[in-house]
């Protein structure tokens, strides 16, 4: 009993081990500078902060409970990183606890006709290794050593939850405890109020019904779907949320100019991706970019489009000796679905992130495995030497795991190695490109690197003249040269390409500011003012520009418009008195 306890310790700690080099990381340049370095609304744990974190819905997503995360990482530790990757290693730690409770109970229901029964140390073993693997896998790196990807670990701790108290709610044969469905129901609402990736959860369970449950040929599809009405209910909420959020926070990329068999050749891409990486997990990258094009007749779509329906076909044909396979296929696709091109719009194809939930099936499958060997051996079926000689292989695989993990935790460790890294993979990635150039002007050095950074920004837009970042980060690199006539064009197309964005306006009223335009100047700044009135910068610089067309109209005689201006600058001024003091500063880019 106690060996048997000491099981899951011994899982969580081995899964913390591995990540224990993001606990040394900083903020990236992916999400982290917005989400965190300059948001905020997060930043305590009051009723502002708290109502913030129900309301918003930034980037398209509403994540309320993640969001409090942060406000309690905050509050413990301000802005110190190291306490938010802390946070986001012992949640994944606990993950795999869970999925070890998870897998022992899908495993003995797979071997017993779907009977939770038995805790023997084959089951045990066996699950470990499932837990392992999940745990260690280089695939959980992203959203571990990512601060911005805990969205995705905290909404898995509430899947696994969900998974292991309905587990818990059908282990009888007859119907399923009602007390514990409605227990399910609350985690199930916690995961969707982390992250809108367990929408399609129901469908998990109702698949774990099938196999290896076996619940539908002893009770029916009816009763099935009848017990899950309150999960049901929640989900049709969360995906209200989702919907709401995606309309009114989302800035649409450039999947939204995709047609429908584009999205649905990117989706197949994405499924068959996905397991291809759990096998052979190299050459990862936190950023896969979307094609200005999708072709289904591009090759490693067309393979995708097949390989698909290959998999598909033999898994449903093999469904009665192995069906395993076809479930863990059928969660894998299932769970990827919201976040395919199909619905989602972003500009990475397939990120890695995306594979937290959807590989726990296969994670499964692993320890089926395991569990097979055991059991031949024990059965002298397989010798006792070919026994450990694949507990051995097992050994070898899960520390290369591990140490592959260990060795990309550190690549996640700050932003210019991170994106040096991933142009490295991929030198035709544009926005990899700009956030290089992003990390060269944000980090030691600023400024003296601007014309390194103008060089990788000229190389993205090279590459995809459609993506709108790098014209405004290009725009940025010449203000930052004194460059500020060549600045103006790339800010106009910025604009061009991006109506939506403050920053556009913002940046280019800035350029003209500086160059003593006020007259050109105004009317930006207004414009951007009006998209961002919190913006403190963006109110010093608004006021100066003012101040210096009223200036500019008082010395042509034209008192009257002067007084105009002046008044507009005083109000301005009086939205946050404190930034008054300011507005004889100088303006800087």
């Amino acid at each position: 009993m106690i060996r048997r306890g000491l099981v899951p310790l011994a899982v969580a700690g081995l899964t913390a081990a591995v990540f224990l080099p993001t606990l040394s990381g900083s903020f990236l340049n992916w999400d982290d500078n917005v989400n965190f370095l300059d948001n905020p609304a997060y930043r305590g744990l009051g009723r502002e902060h708290i109502r913030w974190a129900f309301t918003s819905v930034s980037f398209g997503h509403y994540i309320p409970l993640t969001r409090l995360t942060w406000s309690f990482n905050w509050a413990l530790g301000g802005m110190d990183p190291r306490g938010y990757h802390l946070v986001n290693v012992l949640l994944h730690a606990a993950n795999a606890v869970l999925f070890y409770f998870v897998a022992r109970r899908l495993l003995a229901a797979a071997s017993a006709d779907g009977a939770q029964t038995g805790r023997g140390p084959d089951l045990c073993a066996a699950a470990a290794v499932a837990a392992l693997v999940f745990g260690v896998h280089p695939l959980r790196v992203e959203p571990v050593a990512w601060i911005t990807g805990r969205a995705d670990v905290l909404c898995a701790s509430f899947a696994l939850v969900t998974t292991w108290v309905y587990l818990r709610a059908v282990e009888a044969e007859g119907p399923a405890r009602r007390g514990l469905i409605l227990v399910t129901a609350v985690t199930l609402a916690a995961a969707l109020l982390s992250k809108g990736a367990a929408l399609p959860f129901v469908g998990a369970l109702l698949l774990l019904d099938v196999y290896p449950l076996r619940r539908l040929g002893r009770l029916g599809g009816w009763p099935l779907v009848r017990e899950k009405v309150p999960l049901l209910l929640v989900t049709l909420a969360g995906a209200g949320g989702v919907i709401y959020a995606v309309r009114h926070g989302a800035v649409l990329t450039q999947i939204s100019e995709h047609g429908g068999l584009a999205r649905l050749t990117a989706a197949a891409y994405s499924f068959l991706i996905a397991p291809f990486r759990a096998i052979w997990p190299v050459s990862l990258s936190p950023l896969y970019e979307m094609p200005a094009r999708i072709s289904p007749l591009e090759p490693r779509f067309a393979v995708a489009l097949a390989g698909v329906v290959l998999v598909t076909t033999v898994l449903i044909g093999l469904r009665a000796r192995w069906p395993g396979g076809l479930a863990a296929w059928t969660f894998s696709v299932l769970m990827l679905a919201p976040t395919s091109a199909v619905v989602r719009q972003g500009a990475d194809l397939a990120p890695d992130r995306y594979s937290y939930l959807s590989g726990m099936g296969f994670a499964v499958l692993v320890g089926g495995a395991a569990l097979g060997v055991i059991r031949l051996v024990r059965r002298g079926t397989v010798t006792r030497s070919m026994g450990w000689s694949a507990a051995l292989a097992a050994l070898i695989a899960l520390v290369g795991l591990g140490i592959t993990s260990w060795s990309y935790s550190q690549v996640w460790g700050e932003s210019e190695t991170l994106w040096r890294w991933a142009v490295e993979l991929d030198p035709d990635c544009s926005v990899c490109h700009g956030k290089l150039g992003e990390s060269a002007l944000g980090g030691p050095g600023g400024q003296t690197r601007a014309a390194e950074a103008e060089g990788l920004f000229r190389r993205a837009i090279a590459l995809r003249p459609d993506l709108p970042e790098a014209y405004y980060n290009l725009g940025t690199a010449l203000v930052l040269q004194g460059r500020y006539a060549e600045a103006e064009s790339p800010l106009r197309r910025y604009m061009e390409r991006a109506p939506w964005a403050a920053s556009g306006p913002e940046r280019l009223g800035l350029v003209y500011l500086l160059e003593r335009r006020y007259e050109a100047a105004v009317p930006l700044l207004r414009s951007a003012f009006v998209r961002k009135p919190n913006a403190p910068d963006l109110r010093r610089y608004l006021v100066q520009a003012l101040e210096g067309q009223a200036q500019a109209l008082q010395a042509q005689g034209r008192g009257g418009e002067a007084d105009t201006l002046l008044a507009e600058m005083r109000a301005v001024s009086a939205v946050s008195p404190e930034s008054a003091p300011e507005s004889r500063r100088s303006p800087r880019p």
